[in-house]
């Protein structure tokens, strides 16, 4: 499509899966099996409303008021969610991003992250996106320093996934063992908590029903290839999610404050490096050294 908003709209294809990815952000902004959607899509028209599909770097979620300190250094983001005073999901997502290879089922995106006065780091940065017939999707990102000083670094990424009905009706089974309480401004507090006993406790399969769900877990259950697994079932189909060991935390949301004809058509399920808050907390910040990368995938696939 020409003129969109989003920037080029790159389709990809595998068997009965399809794919778009948008030059603005690297962003998933459609995903399907067989024609049905697989997560919450929107138009090439509109920016990604809620995040969805977006890749969140340098730090998926929120930091408190924007404000970190890093080597000594005091630092404060733009604060982007006023209603919470805070800054969220990193810098990339708005980002153009250039195609370095592309395939009919599969597209490798970069970009280039330089320094702001709140972020004075330079990072290059690739997403691929891959698609088969018989696993789904595929996404890999990494990110490098190519700056002189040591940066600190989370990413995520923010698909909501769908089986085409209202969360209510669904069934979720998800792995986290302890789950991070936040505050009313959803920053977190304190330590993760275990899930035993609480209405958060997914591992064994929970129909969602009214339950409001938006923080973060941890301490993920994962089978032998390292991956957790998130699965949404429905009436008619589950739609299931995983994530590399790369990924220790799992952002899970019932789409609660997106717009109000997505309201809790889709299961935020998002996969981070770090916790919110982490640039200023330091839970599980990575630090890169110049020259230094980290890389990490998740994917999604039918069943």
């Amino acid at each position: 499509m020409r003129n969109a908003l989003s920037g080029e709209q790159y389709s990809l294809t595998a068997g009965p899966y399809t794919a778009v990815v948008t030059e603005q952000g690297a962003g998933l902004r459609e995903l399907a099996h067989g024609g049905e959607a697989l997560v919450l899509a929107y138009g090439p028209q509109e920016p990604a409303p809620a995040a969805f599909g977006q890749l969140l770097i340098p730090w998926p979620n929120r930091v408190d008021h924007g404000r970190y300190e890093w080597d000594g250094v005091p630092y404060q983001l733009d604060v982007n969610e006023p209603a919470y005073d805070c800054a969220i999901h990193g810098l990339a997502r708005w980002l153009p991003w250039r195609v370095v290879e592309r395939e009919n089922h599969r597209v490798r995106l970069a970009c280039r992250l330089l320094g702001t006065p709140g972020y004075p780091f330079r990072l290059a940065l690739e997403a691929e996106y891959s698609l088969d017939a018989g696993q789904g999707l595929t996404v890999s990102v990494r990110s490098r320093n190519e700056g002189e000083a040591a940066a600190p670094y989370a990413h995520g990424a923010h698909p909501y996934l769908t089986t085409g009905e209202p969360i209510d009706g669904c069934t979720v089974t998800a792995p986290g063992r302890r789950h991070l309480p936040v505050n009313d401004r959803m920053i977190p507090y304190g330590s993760p908590e275990p899930v035993e006993g609480t209405p958060f406790d997914l591992r064994e399969g929970r129909r969602l029903g009214d339950l409001k769900i938006d923080r973060a877990f941890t301490d993920l259950d994962r089978d032998e290839a390292g991956r957790a697994w998130v699965h949404l079932a429905g009436s008619a189909r589950t739609t299931s999610f995983w994530a590399d060991a790369t990924h220790p935390w799992l952002e899970l949301y019932t789409a609660d404050e997106v717009p109000e004809r997505l309201r809790r058509q889709g299961f935020g399920v998002e996969p981070m490096t770090s916790p919110p808050n982490a640039l200023a907390s330091g839970i599980d910040l990575h630090t890169l050294e110049p020259g230094a990368s980290l890389a990490g995938s998740w994917g999604i696939r039918l069943g």
